[in-house]
């Protein structure tokens, strides 16, 4: 497992030239765009409710694999453009490998807080030369390629589109204009942000397309549903990298207790 900051396939790549990350690249004329909202996974910074039992290097490898499978599920997706929001710096070698490797633009993300960041990001993509976006974490396992496709495609049809999460909050926004009023006064990371969100949706006149409600990785509980999971031959949800840092995990855990 590879500590947080340290992923060999950054080594080797050089930051742009000062002033150049998060300025917009040119991108295909597609008129739909997928925005991974993403952390880069420094030991310490990232999924810190895991620790214990987990240590802050064993999160951060967690962590950046779950950004990995991310970009590589959008990645095979046609007809859309995909680009990773990075914090706390786009600089940062994790994202400079992502965008060598992957061939995506990374932009960066601006705000104080998480609403301020995706109304932000929504603002920089919508209408010129996007009519679709949607914004997604990277801590959700069961995020795949239909359902990205079918997220969407609603939005032909539907003002806004929600994936919730089952600890009350969402894993997937999207809009085809901007709505600074879904993310202002909005109480992050706790489990009543769908619930506002929808609430505000409402409120606004705005229609909403609803997709399955799916479990995202905070907790200790999580972590051992989602290692539970991975033992299983058939589940498709994870990568083969993600399996085995998972596998891995718990036989640390085991030799442990």
């Amino acid at each position: 497992m590879t500590p947080s900051g340290n992923d060999p396939v950054a080594r080797g790549h050089r930051a742009p030239p000062k002033g150049q990350a998060g300025r917009r690249e040119p991108l295909s004329p597609a008129s739909a765009a997928i925005i991974v909202f993403a952390k880069a996974p420094v030991a310490g910074q990232v999924k810190t409710r895991l620790c214990p039992p987990l240590t802050p290097d064993e999160a951060a490898s967690l962590h950046g694999s779950l950004v990995l499978d991310m970009v590589e599920r959008c990645h095979s997706l046609k007809g859309y453009d995909r680009i990773l929001a990075a914090t706390p710096s786009p600089h940062h070698p994790f994202f400079r490998a992502m965008e060598a490797r992957f061939k995506i633009p990374v932009w960066d993300q601006t705000g104080d807080d998480l609403g301020v960041r995706m109304a932000s990001a929504f603002k920089q993509a919508l209408g010129a030369p996007y009519r679709s976006v949607v914004i997604i974490g990277t801590d959700i396992p069961g995020i795949n390629g239909p359902l990205l496709t079918a997220a969407v495609k609603s939005l032909q049809d539907h003002d806004v589109v929600l994936g919730p999460t089952m600890d009350g909050g969402y894993y997937l926004i999207g809009l085809r204009s901007t709505v600074p009023d879904l993310f202002e006064n909005m109480p992050w990371s706790t489990d009543q942000v769908y619930a506002l969100t929808e609430k505000k949706i409402q409120a606004l006149g705005l229609s909403l397309e609803i997709l399955p409600k799916l479990r995202d990785l905070d907790t200790v509980e999580d972590l051992q549903i989602f290692i539970r999971d991975a033992q299983d031959r058939q589940n498709q949800t994870f990568s083969s990298r993600t399996k085995n840092v998972l596998q891995e995990l718990a036989r640390r855990l085991t030799n442990r207790e």
